[in-house]
């Protein structure tokens, strides 16, 4: 794996946490190993990296982007994610509310839905 790689796999247990990444790396393959290096390489070693923004407001836009492709198995990590980052219940509250005027009600529902399973089991909620 690049530096590059070996970087962003760091920022992605940072972000996702050390259980997510453990197992994530216990479910790669021959077959998903070059989306995985491609994720660990651009999204984690490369945007994630990056000086522009907070990682909590990384993580914000991330929710609200999720929701707007209607990727409830994403959502859940990136509310994980957020809360990892420092984003306050309210926070992620406030985006999902906003995603209903901009993604519509169904996804926003689900979204809120997909958020407070995810925030129950961290027990924050």
């Amino acid at each position: 794996m690049s530096q590059k790689g070996e970087d962003g796999r760091a920022v992605l247990a940072e972000v996702m946490g050390e259980a997510y990444v453990e197992a994530r790396q216990a479910s790669i393959t021959d077959f998903n190993r070059p989306l995985r290096d491609f994720i660990d390489e651009n999204c984690f070693g490369d945007v994630w990296m990056r000086p522009g923004l907070e990682r909590k407001t990384r993580s914000l836009i991330l929710i609200s982007t999720l929701i707007a492709l209607n990727r409830p198995t994403q959502v859940a990590a990136h509310v994980r994610s957020a809360v990892n980052n420092g984003a306050s219940v309210q926070e992620i509250s406030e985006v999902l509310y906003q995603t209903i005027a901009y993604c519509g009600l169904p996804a926003a529902a689900d979204g809120f839905r997909v958020a407070e399973t995810v925030l129950r089991e961290m027990g924050v909620l």
